[in-house]
């Protein structure tokens, strides 16, 4: 059918070189079709993996934060305490401070 040996210029053999061009072109496209989905694979395992770490540094933040807040509300009381104690001055002020740090401490849990 076509014989590429042949050197005449015989228009079945321009025929011949005609259909030979699309099969490369579609070689080409191929690959390059195969390229774009390995590297929209690897960009979808990044991103995957992105949002997983994106996930865990948002509920370390949480966490974070409940811990900051509860310190805050922690050293408010004792602050409340001392100047309480300042203006008052009790007469036993070790177990006054002893019973704050139980205090705030059963307040965490």
């Amino acid at each position: 059918m076509c014989d590429s040996s042949r050197l005449i210029l015989t228009p079945s053999y321009l025929a011949c070189r005609h259909r030979r061009r699309p099969v490369r072109v579609y070689r080409l496209l191929r690959r390059m079709k195969f390229a774009k989905e390995e590297v929209e694979r690897e960009m979808e395992i990044k991103n995957l993996k992105l949002y997983m770490e994106n996930q865990s540094i948002i509920e370390e933040n949480e966490r974070l934060r409940k811990k900051a807040f509860l310190l805050h509300k922690e050293n408010q009381v004792l602050l409340s305490r001392l100047q309480n104690f300042s203006n008052h001055k009790p007469s036993q002020p070790s177990s006054d401070l002893s019973d704050c740090g139980r205090e705030i401490k059963q307040n965490h849990l």
